[in-house]
């Protein structure tokens, strides 16, 4: 058995033209999501738990823990400063992250998939695709960045 870390570890060892961006961006969902876990056992503690009265880019009801999941990776994803933008089901538009023009990659995600069954004790997990942009870096990132063919989808997960 390998944790998430040591499998990103020794894959990008296999690359050696790899400059560790993809492996910052790897770790970077990886502490998101160990966040997210944290805070979803204690979720009935910090009323983060119900409908939070809104719908998604889905037509479904966002639940709190949608919000708050989307929040948590948004932040430990622009932190890093490796990511140009995401998109995210809890979003109505692409998140373009000011300052990270630089980025070459973009991160497609559900934050928190199956948050709607959470009452019933249903497995939740982030579901994430990563992609390099299709757009000269240095300029912000569009939707063209984000509607790419899946052959061009440089890692996805469901963690």
């Amino acid at each position: 058995m390998k944790t998430l870390g040591e499998f990103i570890v020794e894959k990008q060892h296999e690359f050696s033209q790899a400059t560790g961006e993809l492996t910052a961006l790897l770790s970077a969902i990886k502490l998101g999501a160990k966040i997210i876990h944290r805070d979803i056992n204690k979720a009935g503690l910090v009323d983060i738990l119900g409908a939070s009265g809104a719908e998604n880019v889905q037509g479904e009801v966002q639940q709190k823990l949608d919000l708050f999941a989307n929040e948590k990776l948004k932040a430990a994803l622009k932190a890093r400063d490796i990511v140009a933008g995401i998109a995210s089901e809890e979003e109505d538009e692409i998140v373009v992250f000011e300052g990270c023009e630089h980025a070459k990659y973009v991160v497609l995600m559900d934050p928190l998939d199956g948050s709607s069954n959470i009452d019933v004790n249903v497995s939740v997990g982030t579901i994430f695709s990563i992609y390099r942009r299709v757009t000269p870096v240095g300029t912000p990132v569009t939707e063209e960045d984000f509607l790419q063919p899946g052959n061009k989808q440089v890692a996805a997960g469901y963690v």
